[in-house]
């Protein structure tokens, strides 16, 4: 399935503002499910990009402007290959068939902080995610499914405004959060029962455009873990999901507050400060084969047109 992508992000100041760099994480990461065909990045005011790597590999483009502006427009189009399956198969190793299974030494060094949780006083949330293990044994794909149900069930997905991200215990709480709480809360039980998982944030296509969020797409926040032989796994508690269908991985960190799409700073006054507006719509075809395809005109020209109003 081919992906056409428009993300128009805008930020509009009081006055004219000095911008400083920007740190651009709009390019999805290549895996054997997900191929990008086509990609351009447009700032206005214009913007020198340079391109680099983090460490986690995901591909960053540094914004320099050489001039201020009242209003700062970022507009990422994309056409993107998805060839994840709804109903995926892993190859996980025998030995990790069953749960509690144990990851290699250098499984456990290279994963490292991923396996490690935030502090948790009271046990709440390690004896939420517990509370899910039916059996010692018990198979070890099933509790992860558990364990993401549990989540889409007990947490009310909610629209935040405003930027950052709930703890796994505030989410509990509250019992409601928006995409990005609810995979903090999968990340953090799934750490505390063993297993190593990371943030990702990207994009999801609703196919029904009548979804969780809505517009046939959005940008996204979901998690991965890591199983001995399949590699990492995707787990969207947002949509009860497993697997990658519909998803579009930009970037993985040990915690969604690392990889926001954007980020950046302005000189000026408190006074100054800025209104954000964000489009995102996803389009789909049927790929054949040998097709490429171009972002569909009328979608990138209207998402073009509501980041300019």
């Amino acid at each position: 399935m081919l992906l056409t992508i428009c993300h128009a992000t805008t930020y509009t100041y009081v006055r004219p503002v000095a911008l400083l760099p920007h740190r651009l994480r709009l390019r999805p990461r290549d895996t054997h499910q997900l191929t990008t065909i086509s990609a351009s990045l447009e700032c206005t005011p214009s913007a020198d990009l340079e391109w680099t790597q983090d460490v986690f590999g995901n591909l960053i483009a540094t914004a320099t402007f050489s001039a201020g502006a009242a209003t700062l427009t970022v507009i990422s189009r994309l056409v993107v290959d998805q060839r994840a399956s709804d109903w995926p198969l892993f190859p996980i190793a025998p030995h990790a068939h069953q749960y509690p299974f144990d990851y290699s030494a250098d499984e456990r060094s290279d994963l490292g902080s991923l396996l490690t949780p935030e502090p948790d006083p009271q046990g709440r949330v390690r004896a939420w995610g517990s509370a899910l293990i039916a059996a010692n044994p018990t198979d070890t794909l099933s509790l992860l499914q558990d364990l993401n149900a549990a989540v889409a069930s007990g947490i009310s997905y909610v629209e935040r405004a405003e930027e950052g991200t709930q703890s796994a215990l505030e989410t509990l709480d509250a019992g409601t959060g928006t995409c990005r709480d609810l995979a903090t809360l999968f990340i953090e039980a799934a750490r505390l029962l063993g297993f190593g998982a990371r943030a990702v944030s990207g994009y999801l296509f609703d196919p029904s455009g009548s979804g969780v969020p809505a517009q046939h797409g959005a940008t996204h926040a979901w998690a991965e873990v890591y199983l001995p032989g399949a590699g990492w796994i995707a787990f969207d508690p947002t949509q009860n999901r497993m697997g990658e269908a519909n998803l579009v991985p930009v970037a993985v960190a040990r915690s969604i507050t690392q990889i926001q799409p954007i980020e950046g700073r302005f000189l000026g006054s408190a006074e100054d400060g800025c209104t954000m507006t964000v489009e995102v719509w996803v389009t789909a075809e049927t790929a054949r084969n040998g097709d490429t395809a171009e972002p569909a005109s009328g979608e990138v020209d209207q998402c073009e047109a509501r980041s300019r109003s």
